[in-house]
């Protein structure tokens, strides 16, 4: 047998085999959609095999249509859950409840200016001056070139401790002597129909904490 009879003969019958399976088999995006999970697109795209036959065109366009109408509720219900979710929407519960009688609550005062800087002594300098960052350890102004003119000129004043005797220090009478006081403090003040004031209330706590 000739070796050019015997290629040729090769050739044709792959030719005829592969032409066959193109004819017959199925084509790729047919087999993605027999293998995929999303339902109905291998009823939309089958392929022909011996034991199982093309669907009906009428079989495959309502399969389309339920996909389509799927897909669109699914856009609109995507579509308006987001715009809600972009609204921020918050909800807001009120419960009204009358009483003869109302206990009337702590009210918490906490200045970041905790002490009045215009009512500190040269005692309270030389005692918690450190303490409170305007002298350093050696009773010395730090930095005064970034200290305020008055602020300074305050300092200056006050740290002068030469030749000073230094008297006794209570952090307790330092606290309620030069912390904020609630007088000058409360602007108006009015509880179940009458007004109250600063009498009205006592200190609990260092942070001032007034109770009625």
């Amino acid at each position: 047998m000739d070796l050019k009879e015997g290629c040729g003969s090769e050739a044709s019958r792959e030719t005829e085999s592969g032409g066959m399976g193109s004819l017959g088999g199925p084509t790729s995006w047919q087999s993605f959609a027999h293998r995929s999970t999303l339902h109905s697109l291998r009823f939309i795209f089958p392929y022909s095999t011996s034991s199982s036959p093309y669907r009906s065109t009428s079989r495959r366009l309502l399969w389309s249509a339920a996909l389509l109408a799927s897909l669109v509720l699914l856009v609109l219900e995507s579509t308006e859950r987001l715009a809600y979710f972009l609204s921020y929407p918050h909800v807001t519960s009120v419960d009204a409840m009358i009483s003869g009688s109302l206990v009337f609550p702590a009210v918490t005062v906490c200045n970041l200016n905790a002490y009045r800087f215009t009512r500190l002594t040269q005692n309270d300098l030389y005692h918690a001056g450190e303490l409170l960052a305007l002298l350093d350890v050696h009773l010395q102004i730090p930095e005064p070139h970034l200290t305020e003119p008055h602020v300074l000129a305050f300092l200056t004043e006050k740290s002068n401790f030469t030749n000073y005797r230094p008297k006794p220090f209570s952090m307790r009478e330092f606290t309620e002597r030069v912390g904020h006081d609630l007088k000058e403090m409360m602007l108006y003040c009015r509880f179940q129909g009458q007004e109250c004031s600063h009498q009205d209330f006592k200190t609990v706590s260092v942070c001032k904490v007034f109770l009625l």
